[in-house]
């Protein structure tokens, strides 16, 4: 398994919270650098951003050029066949960076975080752990391998906490993928706090000022 680089923004000594968070197709960690910055949490949470750089990996919506993928997309429509293969060994990836970045914290205490295909990753992360996340930020983002959890065994979800939020005028995940994460993930208990914004494939201030008050809610601040 190959090791994950990442950006580390690391806001005091002695952390007692993460948050891992994950990029989008075509993009890396970087993108995403100046978060804490705007979240901007209290002194009390001594947070640790962590900002990992997916691989290099041929992406078939893109012609088969190589990109930074978490893995594999063939179509961006609501039906299209999925990379299982490549969704669950990301999740091993991420779970293996965790492990090694953070051995001695909680993972009660550490939360996943992701834009568009990070965000999915995420939510998968979340759903098929053998641990129990702190929760999950899943942004203008969609629910992966979702004909495979609704076929399978349905899982109980009342523990876990998940924020969605997506943006009405989003012409790359349209709305509904956003609204069927949300509903189908509520239909098994998950807690969910959906919020949806006036913008495109992005993120704006009153977002992030929603995932800071949400954050410190799972925190217990």
């Amino acid at each position: 398994m190959q090791e994950l680089e990442s950006l580390d923004r690391i806001m005091a000594d002695d952390p007692n919270m993460a948050v891992v968070w994950l990029h989008g197709l075509g993009a890396n960690g970087h993108d995403f650098q100046n978060i804490p910055e705007h979240l901007n949490l209290p002194e009390g949470l001594r947070a640790h951003f962590c900002f990992p750089h997916a691989a290099t990996q041929k992406v078939t919506i893109n012609q088969g050029f190589a990109m930074p993928a978490w893995y594999d997309i063939y179509d961006l429509s609501l039906d299209a066949k999925e990379d299982k293969a490549g969704i669950e060994a990301g999740m091993q990836t991420i779970e293996a960076l965790i492990a090694r970045k953070f051995p001695l914290l909680p993972r009660n205490r550490i939360l996943l975080a992701g834009f568009s295909q990070g965000g999915a990753l995420a939510v998968h992360t979340l759903l098929h752990s053998q641990h129990h996340y702190a929760g999950v930020i899943a942004l203008s983002t969609y629910l992966p391998l979702r004909k495979q959890l609704q076929a399978g065994p349905k899982p109980d979800l009342s523990e876990q906490h998940i924020f969605v939020g997506h943006g009405d005028l989003d012409d790359v995940l349209k709305p509904q993928a956003g609204e069927i994460l949300r509903d189908e993930l509520a239909a098994l208990g998950a807690q969910i706090e959906w919020r949806n914004y006036p913008i495109a494939h992005n993120l704006c201030a009153q977002e992030l000022a929603d995932i800071r008050s949400w954050i410190l809610k799972r925190m217990g601040v």
